[in-house]
């Protein structure tokens, strides 16, 4: 990282980059929180409960499903039920060999 960047710029340098990346699986909700946790080994729920754990680590409670609604841009039932799809036979083998490839 380069050292003439003080710290407030890249407090708000992250928060741009994570507000972005937000937009993007926003624009993107075909992307299914299942093939998320395959490919990259995390998924939309993962970053409202990051968000939650850092927002403890600061002193401040975050409940869970506001965390879910600052990720999802809506509560998370709402957007289950409009863009979530059953997991398919396939990826659930995927993501279990996955989980057991993690254990070993």
């Amino acid at each position: 990282m380069s050292s003439n960047i003080d710290s407030q710029t890249q407090t708000e340098l992250e928060a741009a980059v994570f507000r972005r990346f937000l937009k993007h699986l926003d624009d993107h909700k075909e992307v299914q929180n299942i093939d998320l946790m395959i490919l990259a080994d995390f998924c939309r729920n993962c970053l409202s409960k990051w968000y939650v754990a850092a927002a403890a680590e600061k002193g401040v409670e975050v409940d869970c499903d506001a965390a879910r609604e600052f990720v999802y841009g809506m509560p998370y039932s709402e957007w289950k039920d409009k863009h979530q799809l059953p997991a398919t036979p396939e990826q659930m083998e995927a993501f279990e060999a996955k989980q057991a490839a993690k254990k070993k």
